[in-house]
């Protein structure tokens, strides 16, 4: 991005192993002209290259043998425009490079650090150059390039002098002395990160502030800045997360104005804090963008069409709904609870009702969990939405939030009670399990914007209600039906006996039927929209569709009408995924083979008894997507011409919209329509692992005054994306 216009990327190709980090200087004040560059590999390399207008070339490779360079910074030495570069790598010390004669050359290496180095920065403050470098061994020292002439003349008394490293530039004939200006001692765990707060130019016209912003492993960020009396460097801020299963800072940054720092979690998250502005000292959580940090496995609506959740192997469970803030237009979408933080990578998840859902991971167990009552007054309090509305029962009768038991998996729910509770702060009292490892961490909050991410990692869970015991594998899919009586289930599966699909009550959460009939995994669950059908599709290349019988006591039963053998079979690989149309009347699947294929009769929803075996066939043409479908999904809201919309999914990360409509008793390639072909910037990286639409026209957190215009397709992919995309329906 250059004046706001994107420009054409240059790739630089050649290193071996993974880069870890790259630094860049302007050597004219005119930004087409020369570039130099500084990148940092798992190659034990330091490459330097030279970018001119639209050309760029390795111009010089640094060997640091069997050693590791983990950060690098280029900048220019006092008074003068020659580069200069610090390397900072596992053998714990910094190396600085100086370019003379159009090649950089190893000038001081400088020792201290005690452990690896994980991150060096140079800063300009008047004519003086400060490098600030950090390490695991938790300290941060601070280094100080001046020009010889300017250090104090020698004394002969016994007074206290650091050591000088001092260094002759050939070019410019000039002597330069580094010397340690100060070590940082607050951390207590490796700093992983240290950057000064930015200046906005490098000629002095306005000059760099002397503070500094670190990041550690111990959960914290910390502003240092020298005392204006003594010029010693003092801690001046420190902010961070409290609790939690979180494991510390990888990262962080100043805003070019100093108003603001932004820091990058270990598990992925973003915290950003600004500056009060009365206390200057004072620094308050702000909103900011959050999602998954690992692949995301699958997403659904809920029935009104008001939130998504989602469900990742970074083993997290998220809700997030749009924010329409106040005396402004604009909706924007965010992540407004974390129901489940789990120590299982998460699999699938289907929503029972407006509040509850169910999900499935890499364990056996299915677990069920319902919103309480907290996140009810906040969702309201976010969206604008009366509570009234939103809760139909006593909301008084629900606990307030919930919390995880110290080594435990399920979520306990916590009522009002229980947090008034307060252990004495006695030391017999101390000295009980139960008081050393107290479980209510959570604490109900009144929120009126998105929530910051400590409090999504502390105060969002949702009550477990219920768990479901009978697979005999991990988890892979799970389906409810439409009128939240029955929950569908499958497991991984190479064998027959573990590949039956489990039926459960609902109202008693006990088994009502095992469906044998696949050999392998079942991929994914699909009731019928009127609930009288339940397809199956699995790895064994087939899909199986079963149709409820007269419920008995305990519950509907369902039996097997119709699927698909090695003779009927039209895919010839896994099938990923499969959906219904709006009316019952027929089904779709999509496979690696590339083929989406849509099935039916003339009308399976009004069927009477009898065998359906041989009546299912396919009722459209072999749609080829040109990659691997791995979802697929179609819209309950038709277009204006009748026909349904149905949205593909590929595992190069592309989303196609189609329309298809049966025009004949015979399939004819005239039925499908390409509508949208998503470009790069709208698709996802990787693979597309769920496509769902929201079951109702019209925008979440719009009031549009044509709703019916308006429908809403969410996605989720293994480049741990959730993206919700607006479909105009009359372009279709």
């Amino acid at each position: 991005m250059w004046n706001n216009q994107l420009v054409k990327s240059i790739p630089l190709k050649g290193h071996a192993e993974a880069v870890c980090a790259v630094d860049a200087v302007y050597q004219s004040d005119e930004p087409d002209l020369n570039l130099l560059i500084a990148s940092a590999a798992s190659d034990s390399t330091v490459r330097i290259w030279s970018r001119h207008g639209s050309e760029a070339k390795c111009i010089e490779i640094l060997q640091f043998g069997n050693g590791f360079v983990m950060d690098v910074c280029l900048s220019f030495l006092p008074g003068s425009n020659v580069p200069i570069l610090a390397c900072g790598g596992d053998d714990c010390k910094i190396y600085l490079f100086i370019q003379q004669n159009g090649q950089f050359q190893k000038t001081l290496i400088l020792p201290g650090h005690e452990d690896w180095i994980r991150g060096v920065e140079w800063a300009v403050c008047g004519e003086d150059l400060f490098l600030a470098s950090c390490a695991q061994d938790c300290l941060i020292r601070i280094w100080k390039v001046c020009t010889k002439s300017k250090q104090l003349p020698e004394t002969e008394d016994d007074s206290i002098r650091l050591k000088e490293n001092v260094f002759t530039v050939k070019d410019t004939d000039t002597t330069y002395a580094v010397t340690l200006e100060s070590v940082l001692a607050g951390h207590e765990n490796w700093v992983y990160a240290v950057h000064w707060q930015p200046s906005f130019s490098r000629d002095g016209s306005m000059q760099q502030p002397m503070r500094i912003l670190s990041a550690s492993m111990d959960k914290t960020v910390i502003i240092w800045e020298p005392d204006k009396e003594s010029g010693v460097w003092l801690e001046q801020v420190r902010v961070g997360e409290v609790g939690g299963n979180t494991l510390g800072f990888f990262d962080c940054q100043f805003s070019p104005d100093g108003s603001m720092i932004i820091a990058h979690a270990f598990h992925g998250a973003l915290h950003l804090w600004k500056q009060a502005t009365v206390n200057k000292k004072e620094w308050t959580p702000e909103v900011v963008i959050s999602g998954h940090f690992n692949s995301v496995e699958d997403v659904k609506w809920d029935p009104e069409g008001e939130f998504i959740i989602s469900v990742g192997s970074d083993q997290t469970t998220r809700l997030f709904a749009p924010w329409k803030r106040k005396q402004e237009t604009e909706v924007t979408w965010h992540e407004i609870a974390r129901p489940q933080v789990h120590g299982y990578d998460m699999r699938c998840l289907a929503m029972m009702g407006r509040f509850q859902f169910v999900s499935g991971a890499d364990e056996k167990v299915l677990r069920v969990f319902r919103a309480p009552k907290n996140f009810i007054e906040n969702f309201s309090n976010i969206t604008g939405i009366p509570v009234e509305k939103l809760c139909s029962h006593q909301s008084s009768d629900l606990p307030e939030g919930a919390t995880v038991p110290a080594l435990g998996l399920s979520n306990k729910a916590v009522f009002e009670g229980d947090m008034a509770v307060q252990p004495a702060e006695d030391e017999e009292t101390f000295n009980t399990i139960s008081n050393q490892y107290p479980e209510i961490y959570f604490q109900p909050m009144i929120l009126t914007e998105p929530p910051p991410e400590d409090h999504l990692l502390q105060n969002t869970l949702w009550p477990e209600v219920q768990k479901l015991y009978g697979h005999g594998y991990e988890i892979f899919c799970v389906a409810c039906n439409n009128s939240n009586t029955v929950i569908a289930s499958a497991c991984k599966a190479s064998k027959k006996e573990h590949a039956a699909i489990i039926l459960w009550s609902t109202t008693s959460w006990k088994k009502l039927q095992s469906l044998p009939f696949h050999n392998l995994t079942v991929t994914q669950l699909a009731f019928s929209p009127n609930d009288k059908f339940l397809l199956a599709v699995s790895r064994d290349r087939n899909w199986s569709l079963w149709r409820q019988q007269d419920s008995s006591e305990s519950g509907p039963v369902f039996s097997c009408c119709a699927y698909t053998d090695k003779n009927t079979a039209v895919h010839s690989r896994i099938i990923w995924s499969c959906d219904w149309t709006p009316d019952s009347k027929y089904f779709i699947t999509g496979s690696r083979d590339k083929k989406v294929i849509i099935w039916g009769q003339c009308d399976l929803s009004v069927t009477t008894e009898g065998n359906m075996l041989d009546s299912i066939k396919p009722c459209s043409t072999v749609l080829d997507a040109g990659d691997s479908v791995t979802a697929v999904g179609i819209s309950r809201v038709l277009t204006p011409h009748g026909r349904y919309i149905v949205a593909v999914g590929l595992e190069n990360g592309k989303i196609i919209l189609y329309t298809w409509k049966q025009s004949g008793q015979e399939p004819s390639l005239a039925d499908w329509s390409t509508c949208v072909e998503m470009d790069n910037s709208q698709s996802h990286a990787l693979a597309v692992k769920r496509l769902c639409w929201r079951h109702h026209a019209g925008r979440a957190g719009h009031n549009d005054l044509n709703s019916s215009e308006w429908l809403q397709l969410a996605s989720c992919g293994a480049d741990h994306c959730v993206k919700i995309f607006n479909v105009n329906r009359f372009a279709l």
